[in-house]
């Protein structure tokens, strides 16, 4: 389970980055850092890469799909990511890149959980499962039609998303490999069971053989008269 530890330092990265773009307060160490103003840009790399502040009600790379289901979805990515928890728990002795998939998958979805489920609650705007999650990286793109939305920049997103996306990637690329590695296991398991099928089936007839030559019970002295 050490590839917790990923998930872990993506987690911190990612909530570490949305506080400094949102800003924050800790009253009592006297600390207190005001943060981006909403829609604010700044230029990293002139406008191909930008750190642009945005909150977003709904899913990842801002995609909205109303505030009726913005419960739901946060108790679905609670419960995946319990779910993601358990399997890599059931996997902690499989193959290390799944295993590193499904921790950048984890991250991801709890660190945009801890924004839906806390924000609200910390920025006083929202009750719990109904915050927004904090979106600003801003790279630019071509220009291209989703969901009847036109774009001409990569929707903005977050380290969350990034992880998430990450993840999926190398699902994709070494599916075949765990797939493969799956039938190998399969076919090592059969031709194992063969084996023993027939070693059993060659001991048996070794023993019916050793005992027609060799017959248990000796019959040669029955019948014979013993000379007195």
């Amino acid at each position: 389970m050490k590839v917790l530890y990923l998930s872990l330092s993506v987690i911190i990265l990612d909530q570490i980055t949305k506080l400094i773009v949102k800003g924050f307060a800790i009253p009592f160490l006297n600390i207190y850092h005001k943060g981006m103003e909403y829609g604010e840009k700044i230029p990293i790399i002139g406008d191909f890469f930008r750190i642009t502040f945005i909150e977003n009600p709904g899913m990842a790379f801002g995609y909205d799909p109303g505030s009726s289901f913005k419960l739901w979805i946060s108790l679905f990515s609670l419960i995946a990511g319990i779910g993601l928890l358990l399997y890599l728990y059931k996997v902690r002795e499989g193959k290390l890149s799944l295993r590193i998939a499904l921790a950048f998958i984890l991250a991801g979805a709890v660190g945009n959980l801890i924004d839906r489920m806390f924000y609200g609650i910390l920025y006083n705007y929202a009750p719990m499962f109904y915050g927004y999650v904090v979106d600003f990286i801003d790279v630019d793109f071509f220009n291209v039609s989703f969901l009847g939305r036109s774009y001409d920049r990569f929707p903005i997103f977050n380290i969350a998303d990034a992880s998430v996306t990450i993840g999926v990637a190398i699902l994709l690329l070494f599916y075949r490999h765990h797939e493969e590695t799956e039938k190998e296991f399969a076919a090592e398991g059969n031709n194992t069971s063969t084996e023993i099928q027939d070693n059993t089936i060659t001991a048996d007839e070794t023993n019916i053989k050793d005992e027609d030559v060799n017959p248990k019970d000796d019959q040669s002295d029955k019948g014979k008269e013993i000379p007195l």
